[in-house]
């Protein structure tokens, strides 16, 4: 497209959304959280951090504006974790378009990662189970299935979750194992 170069700033209010521009993470702090999402303007190179300290103020949809000035070269190298991507030669309809599916985008990314979060929480509180299991069997010499219900009913005694009574169980034992190596210390 030969000519004048639109801005993305332009663009969006012509399309009747209300924008912010900032070139600073100062500013931007205070801009933040009167946004639905954000649009970056930037080289390819500076995608990445942008979004780094943008998300460490904010969980939002990030967009990038992808023209001559911002990604000159045919070099497809970007791994950013952006949602999507918005340019000067997109139609109204293309950018509306583009704005459904990265903000859908964004809440599958979301979705995901609290979903991971979840899932090696869960995973640590398994260790600690197996640990206190292990435990018990080898201190009370009572098979796996036993300690396990050992574990479940003193959890229902204490009225503590699984997990919690096994850390105790694995941190009392612990004590007493760097007791022993180290002999009595007073």
């Amino acid at each position: 497209m030969q000519g004048k170069e639109f801005l993305p700033d332009e663009i969006m209010k012509d399309l009747g959304f209300r924008i912010y521009t900032s070139s600073n993470m100062k500013e931007i702090s205070f801009i933040i959280p009167k946004v639905d999402a954000v649009l970056l303007s930037v080289g390819p190179e500076q995608v990445t951090d942008w979004r780094i300290r943008l998300l460490a103020q904010r969980s939002l949809p990030i967009f990038w504006w992808c023209d001559t000035q911002t990604f000159p070269s045919n070099e497809c190298k970007m791994d950013a974790g952006i949602d999507g991507l918005i340019g000067p030669t997109m139609s109204p309809l293309e950018i509306h378009c583009a704005l459904i599916l990265g903000v859908n985008h964004y809440f599958q990314r979301t979705e995901w990662h609290q979903e991971r979060e979840q899932l090696l929480s869960k995973l640590e509180e398994r260790k600690w189970v197996d640990q206190a299991k292990r435990i018990l069997c080898e201190i009370k010499g009572i098979s796996e299935a036993e300690a396990y219900d050992f574990l479940r009913k003193q959890a229902m005694n204490e009225r503590k979750r699984m997990v919690d009574v096994a850390t105790s169980i694995v941190k009392v034992y612990q004590i007493l194992q760097d007791q022993n190596k180290g002999g009595r210390k007073r």
